[in-house]
C-alpha cells in the first residue's frame, strides 16, 4: 500500500515524484501531437491509460506553471482531434456522394416478349 507523500521541507522525493507523473502526461500528448502532425491512415497505436496518482497529495508549487502549461497543451490537442474527426467525417460525406454507382447488368434477357 501506498504512504500519502506529504511536504516536508524542501521535499524533493514529493517534487520529484509529481515531477515523473507530468512527465508520464507529457508523454501522450507529445504522441497524440506527433500522430496530428504525421495526419498518417495508418491504424493508431492503443492508448496507453493514465491514471493519478492516488499518493502524491497537493501538486507542489514549484510545478505549477508545468502543469498549468500541460492542461493547456492538452486542450489544445483535444481540440485538434476534434477538429480533425470533424474534417474526416465531412471528407467522407463528400466521397460518398461522388462515389461511382455500380450499374445493374440484367442476368435475364426476355427474347419472347
Amino acid at each position: 500500500m501506498r504512504t500519502l507523500l506529504r511536504q516536508t521541507g524542501t521535499a524533493p522525493e514529493w517534487t520529484a515524484a509529481w515531477s515523473t507523473a507530468l512527465a508520464e502526461l507529457e508523454i501522450g500528448v507529445d504522441e497524440a501531437e506527433a500522430l496530428l502532425r504525421a495526419g498518417t491512415d495508418d491504424p493508431l497505436p492503443p492508448a496507453r491509460p493514465w491514471l493519478p496518482p492516488s499518493h502524491l497529495g497537493v501538486l507542489p508549487a514549484p510545478l505549477r506553471e508545468r502543469a498549468q502549461a500541460l492542461v493547456a497543451r492538452q486542450l489544445r490537442v483535444a481540440q485538434s482531434l476534434a477538429e480533425a474527426a470533424d474534417l474526416s467525417r465531412r471528407h467522407l460525406r463528400v466521397l460518398d456522394q461522388v462515389r461511382p454507382v455500380a450499374e445493374t447488368t440484367p442476368v435475364y434477357l426476355d427474347t419472347a416478349g
